[in-house]
């Protein structure tokens, strides 16, 4: 009886021991199922805007990567001269054809040429950071540069020309946001800075770009937008007075744009009223001339088709 008792204590003890030696390494095991688990990756929001330009301006909105857009930009006469014009369908134009590549998810470059100056141009774009749906980041943030080559005749550029004498820069920093599926903002900062200018302008000019979207179907959107030269005079070469009767300095109007946009998966179409007749940003920044609230307006349109490889 003895013996028994003594066994049952034994087995008793075995059973104990296994159990304290079981369950400690279990624990242990999901403590360390639970720290190596990865984090939620944050997921980005859709894009702020269907299209990687609003009228003649960039948004935030990067297509993916092998992705291959092509664009039609065009913008025809302003409507001062009426029916005789037939509204700025008949006057003198300007059209820019483009191409963009996405070399990666965030980052896309261009080439293009337009009508007037004969201008070449090469473009960057890409995303230092992304809207979140969780709204953890609540902007996308875009860096976009712009380089234009004047094709124009070299008396153009005086007498000491030299091919540097043609070359102008846009930059530009983006910063939207997608407040819901129907609204979308952006405000854009920009420099723009010309190699040669006439002796009565300056070479450098700051301006601030306002772009906005209400989508009210799946493919129909308005869109509205302002390009608007700053006259800073601590970097102007001049000290010219503020021309009281004008919206700029030196009568260099904003470039004021309202318009419809339709888009699909592929395709993107805006038709507008537009004040500025230039298409790359520093032309309309440095030389807009035209007064979008005294009959300075045009007809403008845009298609842009994208590829997939």
């Amino acid at each position: 009886m003895k013996n028994i008792n003594f066994y049952s204590r034994i087995s008793a003890l075995a059973i104990l021991a296994f159990m304290l030696g079981y369950f400690p390494g279990f624990a242990q095991e999901a403590t360390t199922e639970e720290a190596t688990e990865e984090p939620v990756k944050e997921r980005p929001a859709r894009p702020a805007f269907e299209s990687g330009l609003l009228f003649d301006a960039a948004t935030t909105t990067l297509q993916p990567s092998k992705t291959l857009e092509m664009i039609i930009q065009h913008r025809f006469g302003t409507m001062d001269n009426g029916i005789t014009d037939f509204y700025g369908i008949w006057a003198p134009s300007n059209i820019r054809l483009g191409m963009n590549y996405s070399i990666l998810d965030n980052l896309t470059v261009g080439i293009g040429a337009t009508k007037y100056n004969k201008m070449e141009d090469i473009q960057i774009k890409y995303n230092v950071l992304q809207q979140t749906r969780s709204n953890k980041i609540p902007v996308t943030v875009t860096l976009y540069e712009v380089i234009g080559i004047d094709g124009s005749a070299d008396d153009k550029f005086g007498v000491n020309y030299k091919f540097s004498n043609r070359i102008n820069y846009f930059s530009q920093i983006i910063i939207s946001r997608r407040f819901n599926d129907m609204f979308s903002l952006q405000v854009a900062p920009g420099f723009t800075h010309y190699n040669s200018v006439d002796s009565t302008m300056d070479h450098d000019k700051i301006s601030i770009s306002f772009a906005g979207r209400i989508k009210f179907s799946p493919q129909s959107s308005f869109i509205i937008g302002a390009d608007i030269p700053l006259r800073i005079q601590g970097i102007s070469e001049h000290t010219a007075e503020f021309n009281k009767t004008s919206t700029s300095w030196n009568d260099i109007y904003s470039n004021i744009c309202i318009g419809y946009e339709v888009s699909t998966s592929t395709h993107a179409f805006h038709l507008y009223l537009a004040s500025g007749q230039g298409i790359l940003p520093q032309e309309n920044i440095m030389f807009n001339k035209n007064d979008f609230f005294d009959g300075g307006i045009l007809i403008g349109l845009n298609i842009t088709r994208l590829w997939s490889f």
